[in-house]
C-alpha cells in the first residue's frame, strides 16, 4: 500500500464531506474577491449607498461560509484520524502475539502519537486547496478585465513561486523520512530503558544505557534542527514571496493608473484582488507542506499495516477428556504452550489465559469484567477462586481502586491472580491457562489449586504448569517430550513411573 494511495483512500472514504468542504472552500475564497470588486465600483460611483450595502452583505455571507468551511474541515480531519486509528487497532489485533516480533514498541508509539494526527491534518488541503485553485483562476479572470498585462503577470507569477519552493519541499521530505525513522528507534530505546530500569540498576548498567540514549538523543536533536531549518525557510518564503509578489504587481498597477490605463477605482480593485490572492498562494504553500508531512507519516502507517503475522503450522492438540482438569508438563515450556494453542477443537468458547497477559489501566472492577458485565457476587466468586481476596482488601477502594497501566501498582503475584480471576469471570467452556501460579507462594498456590478444581468442575480446564500442587489436583497429566505426549496418567502415577517427569518437577 503506497502512502499517496492511503491518503486518497482516506479522502474517498468521506467523499461527500470532502466535496462539501471543497465547495465551501471555493465559495469562501471566491467570495473574498467580491469586496475588492464592490469597493472599486463604489469608488468609481462616488460611494453610492447600494454598493456599500452590497459590500456589507458580502462580508457577512463570507463570514458564514468561513464558519461552515472550518466546521466541515474539522470533521474531515477527525474522520481521517479515527479511520487511521481503527485500521491500526485492527492490524494490532491481527498481529496478536507476533506484534513485538514485527514492529518495535517505539514505532507503534510514534505512529499512534504523531503520525495519526499528521495524516489527518494533511487532508485539510481537500477543502481550501480546491478553493485556492479556483479562486486563483477567478482573480486572473477579473484582472484580465482590468489589464491583460496584470493578468499575465499573475498567471505566470504564482506557478513560479511553486517552482521556487519545489526543491525545498523535496529536500524536506527526505530529511523528514530520516528523522522519523530515528525518532521511532529512539522511542524504542526509551521504552526499553523504562521497562528495564530495575534490572539495569541491579546490574549497574543504567549509566551506560543512559549515556547511549543521551548520545542518540543528541544526534536526533541535530537532525531535528535540520528539519526545523528547512521548515523555517519554507515558512518564511511562504509568507515573504507572496508579499513581494503583491508589492511588484501593485507597483505595476500603480504605473498603469498613473499612465491613465486604468482608473483609480480599478487600481483599488487590483490591490484588493492581489491581497486576496495572498490567501490561495499561502494555501498552496501550506498545503504542499502538509502533504509532504502527511506522505512521510502515511509511509510509516502503511508500512505497519502491510505487516503479516508469521505463518506457523498449528500443532495438533492432545486428546483431552471434556469436563476434566488436565495438566501439561514439559522440560521446554514453549512445547506445552504450543500444544495448548492447538487445543481449539472444542465446541463452545475457549480462552487462553497467559501469565503475562496485558493489564490495562482502569479500576480493578473494569479490569476483571473485561468486555462483559458481571455483578459483585460473580466478581467476588472469581476473586475467591483465584485466591485474590487480599489483593482487593489491600487496595484503598477495593474493586473501585485504580490500577496503573500494566498493573504497576501491584506485585507480580497480585498481577498473576488478577489475570486468573479475569479469565475465570469470563466462564469459558474451555479454559487454557499458562503457568497460572508461577509467581505465587506455596500457601496461596495450594489454596488456588483446590479452588480451581472445584470452581471448574464439569468444564474443561487445561493447565501448562510445573507446579506439583496444581498437578496433584489434575484428573490427568500429560508429559510432553519433543512436541508429543510421552507419558500420561495422574501426577502420582507419573512421579512413580517416569524419571524424566520427576526431574522436570525437581
Amino acid at each position: 500500500m503506497k502512502a499517496a494511495r492511503y491518503l486518497c483512500w482516506l479522502a474517498w472514504a468521506q467523499k461527500g464531506r470532502v466535496a462539501l468542504g471543497a465547495t465551501l472552500g471555493t465559495l469562501w475564497m471566491v467570495g473574498l474577491t467580491l469586496p475588492p470588486y464592490l469597493l472599486s465600483r463604489a469608488i468609481d460611483d462616488d460611494l453610492a449607498p447600494g454598493w456599500v450595502l452590497a459590500l456589507l452583505g458580502a462580508g457577512l455571507v463570507n463570514a458564514w461560509l468561513a464558519m461552515l468551511r472550518h466546521r466541515t474541515m474539522t470533521k474531515i480531519r477527525m474522520d481521517a484520524n479515527f479511520r487511521t486509528v481503527r485500521a491500526l487497532v485492527e492490524q494490532i489485533n491481527k498481529l496478536g502475539a507476533d506484534l513485538p516480533k514485527r514492529a518495535s514498541t517505539g514505532d507503534v508509539v510514534t505512529i499512534g502519537i504523531g503520525d495519526v494526527t499528521t495524516i489527518a491534518a494533511s487532508l485539510t488541503v481537500t477543502g481550501p486547496g480546491v478553493g485556492a485553485v479556483i479562486s486563483y483562476g477567478v482573480v486572473a479572470a477579473l484582472l484580465l478585465q482590468v489589464s491583460v498585462v496584470l493578468a499575465v503577470v499573475v498567471l505566470l507569477g504564482v506557478p513560479l513561486l511553486a517552482i521556487l519552493l519545489g526543491p525545498l519541499l523535496e529536500r524536506l521530505m527526505k530529511v523528514q523520512n530520516g528523522y522519523r525513522e530515528n525518532q521511532g528507534r529512539l522511542t524504542t530505546r526509551l521504552v526499553d530503558l523504562i521497562e528495564g530500569l530495575r534490572v539495569l540498576n541491579a546490574f549497574g548498567g543504567k549509566g551506560t544505557y543512559a549515556e547511549r540514549y543521551r548520545a542518540d538523543s543528541a544526534s536526533l536533536r541535530e537532525q531535528g534542527y535540520r528539519v526545523a531549518s528547512l521548515t523555517s525557510w519554507i515558512g518564511a518564503l511562504g509568507a515573504g514571496l507572496p508579499a513581494l509578489f503583491l508589492a511588484a504587481v501593485t507597483w505595476l498597477g500603480a504605473r498603469l493608473a498613473a499612465e491613465g490605463a486604468i482608473t483609480v477605482g480599478e487600481l483599488v480593485g487590483v490591490y484588493g484582488y492581489l491581497a486576496v490572492l495572498v490567501v490561495p498562494v499561502s494555501f498552496f504553500i501550506e498545503g504542499s507542506f502538509q502533504i509532504s508531512h502527511g506522505l512521510v507519516a502515511a509511509r510509516q502507517v502503511t508500512r505497519f499495516l502491510v505487516l503479516r503475522a508469521e505463518e506457523r503450522p498449528r500443532p495438533a492438540g492432545p486428546e483431552v477428556a471434556p469436563g476434566s482438569l488436565v495438566g501439561l508438563v514439559s522440560a521446554r515450556p514453549e512445547e506445552s504452550v504450543a500444544l495448548l494453542e492447538g487445543l481449539g477443537g472444542f465446541d463452545g468458547t475457549s480462552l487462553i489465559a497467559d501469565h503475562d497477559a496485558a493489564l490495562f489501566a482502569g479500576t480493578l472492577r473494569e479490569i476483571l469484567q473485561g468486555r462483559g458485565e458481571a455483578d459483585d457476587e460473580a466478581i467476588h466468586r472469581a476473586v475467591h477462586v483465584a485466591a485474590a481476596q487480599d489483593v482487593v482488601a489491600g487496595l484503598r477502594h477495593g474493586l473501585d481502586s485504580m490500577i496503573e497501566p500494566g498493573g504497576r501498582n501491584l506485585s507480580g503475584g497480585q498481577r498473576q491472580r488478577v489475570r486468573l480471576a479475569r479469565a475465570l469471570l469470563a466462564e469459558p467452556e474451555v479454559l487454557l491457562a499458562v503457568e497460572p501460579t508461577f509467581a505465587l507462594d506455596a500457601h496461596t498456590e495450594s489454596l488456588l489449586a483446590g479452588r480451581l478444581r472445584t470452581a471448574r468442575a464439569g468444564r474443561t480446564t487445561v493447565v501448562a504448569t510445573t507446579s506439583p500442587l496444581l498437578l496433584a489436583q489434575a484428573d490427568q497429566v500429560l508429559f510432553i517430550e519433543d512436541g508429543r505426549v510421552a507419558a500420561s496418567g495422574t501426577h502420582r502415577e507419573l512421579m512413580e513411573s517416569t524419571p524424566a517427569y520427576r526431574s522436570v518437577l525437581a
